[in-house]
């Protein structure tokens, strides 16, 4: 009898902490569904991706971002009427480093260098990418987080919610 009480004991425990552990990775984990183009070839629409909720002064060079779109840069939308859309691109200077040579000039600082509070994002498919090339640089705190994984198995971020990344709204 007891061993069963000790038993049952142990499945509560653990219940309580898995329950308590989803509870607090709620908050700092996203799963979404990537669509468009822009970083082919990984991730490809229709990857699901898990992304980390990540504070701007974090982000290194090289991290796969999801980040709020800045201004109305869709066709069709040019008041950004239609709300908050997402993207995803790679973070290819962070505050302090030099400027990309990419950058168009009307988005260059007197400095030369990336100014604080601000990234320079890079679509790895360029033809397809509307990006620092286009925007200039991006404030940090328009990043929702960084690509952990892709889920289900393919070599690169995604599962979870329905939400749609880089051509589509949260």
């Amino acid at each position: 009898m007891s061993a069963v009480l000790i038993g049952a004991g142990a499945v509560l425990v653990l219940a309580f902490a898995v329950v308590a552990a989803a509870v607090l990775l709620r908050g700092h984990l996203v799963a979404l569904s990537v669509s468009g183009l822009s970083m082919a070839p990984v991730p490809r629409p229709g990857d699901r991706v898990l992304v980390r909720r990540t504070p701007g002064e974090r982000l290194r060079n090289g991290d796969i971002v999801v980040v709020e779109e800045p201004g109305p840069c869709r066709p069709g939308d040019p008041t950004g009427a239609g709300g908050s859309r997402w993207m995803v691109k790679r973070v290819a200077a962070v505050p302090g480093d030099p400027e990309p040579a990419c950058l168009p000039s009307w988005a260059r600082h007197p400095t030369g260098v990336v100014p604080p509070r601000h990234i320079v994002l890079l679509g790895d498919n360029a033809e397809a990418s509307r990006d620092s090339r286009h925007f200039g640089t991006v404030r940090t705190d328009r990043v929702l987080g960084v690509i952990l994984l892709r889920l289900g198995g393919r070599p690169t971020a995604g599962a979870g919610s329905r939400r749609r990344v880089d051509q589509a709204r949260p």
